[in-house]
Order: structure tokens, then C-alpha cells, then sequence
């Protein structure tokens, strides 16, 4: 069964600079601790990853997974579903970036359904979990710049 989760954060940068940021896939292993590999394997016309094959640290184990983007709400939203990976039947989100007082409002939604046996309560936290990590490490790669 699928788990769903939706969170949001501060962040003091521009929303334009929070959507560069999200969308430089390649970069993700410096600022997502989890993310050991990100690769464009097909990009769109403007040259943003449209396919992006990842390897990602999770639940002790090295997971590699395929996701296809839509930004057909860019620059305010992107979103993206799961193509193939090991380990995982769905992996779906959603990001929105929305200006604020100063800086933007950072939300987050996201469908995880993990493919091996296990607890719902340890695939909540699961997805809890990546969710968390996800928007701190944003969060702190958009205000280092």
C-alpha cells in the first residue's frame, strides 16, 4: 500500500533560485545526503532532465531508481512519477515554490509505495523520512548561495 506526504518549509531565497536548485538533478549528490549518483539520461527541449536515473541510499541498502519530470506548472511546480527502480512500485511528488513575506514557501508532496514486505508504520516513517531530509537539504542548498 501506498504511503502519502505532504510537508512544507521556509526558505530564504527566490523562487526562481529554489527551482534551479530542485532541478539540478546532476548536483543532488552534493546536497542530498542519500543521493550517492543522479544522471540525465533524456532532457527536454529546454534542457532540463526529463528522465534522470538515480542511486540513492535507503533502508540500508543502495536503491537505483528512473524518474520522469513534468514541469508543466514551471517555474511555480514540477512533478515527477516513477519510471523503474528496485525496491519501490511508486515514488511520486510533487514540488511548489510560492513567494512569501521574503523568501518562498517550499511544499511537498509525495507517494511512496515500497515494493519489499514491511510494516505500514516503518513505511510511513520511511517516507516521512525522505521527505524530511529532502526539504532541510533544500533548504540549506538554496541559502548557501
Amino acid at each position: 500500500m501506498a504511503e502519502e506526504a505532504h510537508e512544507r518549509i521556509h526558505v530564504d531565497g527566490s523562487p526562481e533560485r529554489c527551482f534551479e536548485i530542485a532541478t539540478d538533478y546532476e548536483q543532488y549528490p552534493t546536497w542530498a545526503k542519500d543521493v550517492k549518483q543522479a544522471k540525465v539520461l533524456e532532457a527536454d527541449d529546454q534542457a532540463r532532465g526529463k528522465r534522470v536515473e538515480y542511486r540513492a541510499a535507503a533502508l540500508g541498502r543502495s536503491v537505483r531508481y528512473v524518474l520522469e519530470y513534468d514541469y508543466g506548472e514551471a517555474p511555480a511546480a514540477f512533478s515527477w512519477h516513477l519510471i523503474e527502480g528496485d525496491m519501490l512500485r511508486k515514488l511520486d511528488g510533487r514540488y511548489g515554490f510560492e513567494a512569501d513575506d521574503n523568501g518562498t514557501r517550499v511544499t511537498y508532496d509525495l507517494t511512496v509505495d515500497i515494493s519489499i514486505p514491511m510494516p505500514g508504520l516503518i513505511k510511513r516513517r520511511a517516507a516521512g523520512l525522505i521527505m524530511g531530509n529532502a526539504l532541510k537539504e533544500l533548504k540549506r542548498a538554496v541559502e548557501a548561495k
